[in-house]
């Protein structure tokens, strides 16, 4: 049991410790190589807090459970949403750049929205695959050019960091890179020792195997990003802690499952339990991003809560659901017939009144 705590708490310190290596070395990364942080947050903070998810879905995928592979994306893309998103929001509210509502989180709603498309017929296969990675490489590359155009990038990097004005040598740069992958090292082992001690003391209080896979697994490789996220809020780096949520998003539906398509030969299959639920609640997750985004450009530590609501009413129906509790029923109703319509028209009202303003201070 002592070995179990000791493991526990030294994966709680690879994350923490990893978080804020990777969250430095990035901000100062994107000021040295005149990026954006939304950028860097989008890309490099975003594919290698992913890498959990790819290296869980590949080998998944070789192993002939595409299966896995799908719902270890699609509940991803719910915790990264409604859990990080909502924690960091609540730990301080997040302002949001118009890239994010104009491009970003469009693309997002895209990506999400092709998963059903293309698996309308059971199955994602290679080429469909391949079309996802491509769409990847085409994003990224946009994001690229919209962040070389941030010039006003540097200084309010240095500003924020109170950094002195810096010349991006060869080895400045390698140093970032190198204080980020160390970050990622630390964060993809810690999020490992953590996931393992927690699932080992669940057994020992006597949770079953269903309850802990649909709890402490499925948010396992997630830790990264919202450790990542979390901390980049506390440092002020709100755009590195939006664009990895979004960035993170992207890479899943896009990159992870791309990946894990070309390297299953008979592809994906999609149960039907995934179109009846988990792509639905994920799909819907991602429109709910732009009224969010767009009011006032800020998401608020209320608009925080109710997406960590909405997390929470998630995983009890799926727990409930997939245990066979009756109350599954009752708590899909109220989430679908109160939580929901509430939820949309006061986000709603909140879009108009923010529109009336904009529109007032033009």
């Amino acid at each position: 049991m002592l070995m179990t705590i000791l493991q526990l708490v030294g994966g709680m310190a690879g994350l923490t410790i990893g978080g804020e290596l990777l969250v430095r070395g990035a901000s100062k990364l994107a000021a040295a190589a005149k990026l954006s942080p939304l950028f860097i947050g989008l890309t490099v903070v975003a594919i290698g807090t992913s890498s959990p998810e790819l290296i869980v879905s590949i080998s998944t995928s070789l192993k002939g459970q595409g299966d896995l592979s799908l719902g270890n994306v699609v509940g991803s893309n719910i915790f990264n949403t409604l859990m990080i998103l909502g924690l960091s929001a609540v730990v301080s509210p997040l302002i949001v750049k118009r890239q994010m509502i104009r491009f970003d989180v469009p693309c997002m709603i895209v990506g999400s929205l092709l998963i059903p498309l293309v698996a309308a017929d059971g199955w994602i296969n290679r080429p469909e695959g391949i079309v996802l990675l491509s769409l990847l490489l085409l994003y990224t590359a946009a994001a690229y050019f919209m962040g070389r155009k941030d010039s006003k990038t540097t200084e309010t990097v240095a500003h924020e960091l109170d950094l002195k004005p810096i010349k991006p040598t060869f080895r400045y740069l390698l140093t970032q890179v190198g204080i980020i992958a160390v970050g990622l090292l630390l964060l993809v082992f810690g999020c490992e020792w953590f996931v393992g001690g927690a699932v080992q003391i669940a057994r020992n209080v006597g949770l079953s195997e269903t309850v802990i896979g649909l709890t402490i697994l499925a948010a396992g490789t997630s830790l990264p990003e919202l450790v990542t996220s979390v901390v980049a809020t506390l440092r002020n780096e709100r755009d590195i802690a939006v664009g990895n949520v979004i960035g993170s998003n992207l890479f899943n539906v896009l990159g992870v499952l791309g990946a894990a398509a070309v390297f299953s030969s008979p592809g994906i299959q999609v149960a039907a339990s995934m179109f009846q639920r988990d792509l639905p609640v994920m799909v819907g997750t991602a429109l709910i991003c732009l009224p969010i985004f767009a009011s006032y450009g800020v998401i608020s530590r209320w608009e925080g809560l109710m997406l960590l609501g909405f997390y929470v009413l998630y995983t009890v129906y799926l727990i409930l659901s997939t245990t066979g509790n009756p109350l599954a029923q009752q708590v899909g109703q109220f989430a679908i017939y109160v939580a929901l319509p509430v939820a949309l028209i006061v986000l709603t009202v909140t879009f108009v009144r923010s529109s009336r303003v904009k529109s007032q201070v033009t």
